[in-house]
């Protein structure tokens, strides 16, 4: 039985809603790397800090929904998204199943964030079929709509956003789905975005920071984070339109790093957290590189760039 479709109304409100429980940060981890009864702890730490939201990948690892549904029992005021889930690995039946089932038993503190991957991950890794993303998405998306759904629906139902970087996929965002959850931009990425989705949708970025101010260290931190991500064709296409040349990307040159992965002291990394948000972002999901460790959290940058105050200090 398929569940009724909001009005236009509805929705707005219900996205109005959403900007207001997010608020402005967020944090965008892996905790791959850890054991469970530590990923608890993190997001209980994460939690204390006062920051709305947790968004976790979906790599090779945990499954996200899975590893959502035990991190929710540990920070029950959190909420989580996955940042983002692939639509290669599941069939839109099941991605819906999982996306319902959490909203429901989160009591409305789930989001679910879809994306196309890339193709060395899905074909050179998983060895399934990469072809045609924006087509393959739009099927998808008309798939999950079309499964039924015959368990209670969530008072809250969880908000869809795409993993939208090109100017169609962002169309696709604000066409089909609640909005976006770009990866790997700017601010200017951001002004783009919002242009295209327009006001009603929920456009909520990631930013990678580096919590040091010595530039070696800070560039050669995001410069180890970029190595995975450079070949990829969606990001490099991406940074191309942002106005870099192939020559800094294949170089990581100074002008480039600085530009995605601001470094320096607090109220630097703050004011490129706010030029976002003055751009047009909704939320930020602040991914804390640790200088010299850029796949480890970093905890002291979490607790600087805290929303609130924590310990009896001003963050």
């Amino acid at each position: 039985m398929k569940a009724p479709t909001p009005s236009a109304e509805q929705l707005t409100l219900s996205l109005v809603q959403w900007r207001e429980r997010l608020g402005r940060l967020g944090v965008w981890t892996a905790t791959d790397g850890l054991r469970a009864t530590a990923a608890a702890a993190l997001v209980q730490q994460i939690q204390a800090l006062g920051y709305s939201a947790v968004w976790l990948p979906d790599t090779m690892g945990r499954d996200p929904f899975a590893h959502i549904s035990f991190l929710a029992e540990h920070a029950q005021s959190l909420i989580f998204a996955t940042g983002i889930a692939s639509i290669h690995h599941r069939h839109p039946g099941p991605m819906r199943q999982a996306a319902t089932t959490l909203a429901e038993q989160t009591e409305g503190r789930f989001i679910l964030g879809l994306g196309v991957s890339h193709a060395p991950f899905v074909e050179g890794v998983r060895g399934l079929h990469y072809d045609k993303p924006l087509t393959t998405m739009r099927t998808y998306l008309d798939g999950m709509d079309a499964a039924p759904y015959m368990a209670p629906n969530p008072e809250v139902p969880a908000p869809r956003l795409l993993a939208a970087l090109g100017p169609r996929m962002l169309e696709l965002a604000r066409d089909r789905a609640d909005g976006a959850h770009p990866y790997w931009t700017t601010p200017e990425h951001t002004t783009r975005a919002r242009e295209t989705l327009g006001p009603d949708k929920l456009l909520c970025v990631e930013q990678k920071v580096v919590l040091t101010e010595d530039a070696e260290v800070a560039r050669a931190t995001a410069r180890s984070a970029m190595e995975v991500y450079a070949g990829l064709p969606n990001y490099r296409n991406n940074w191309l339109r942002l106005g870099f040349s192939d020559d800094e990307i294949d170089t990581k040159a100074d002008r480039f790093v600085d530009a995605l992965v601001p470094w320096g002291s607090v109220d630097v990394i703050r004011g490129r957290l706010d030029e976002h948000i003055a751009a047009g972002a909704d939320h930020v999901c602040i991914q804390a590189l640790s200088p010299h460790k850029p796949f480890r959290i970093h905890d002291a940058a979490l607790t600087a760039l805290a929303p609130r105050e924590v310990a009896g200090r001003r963050s």
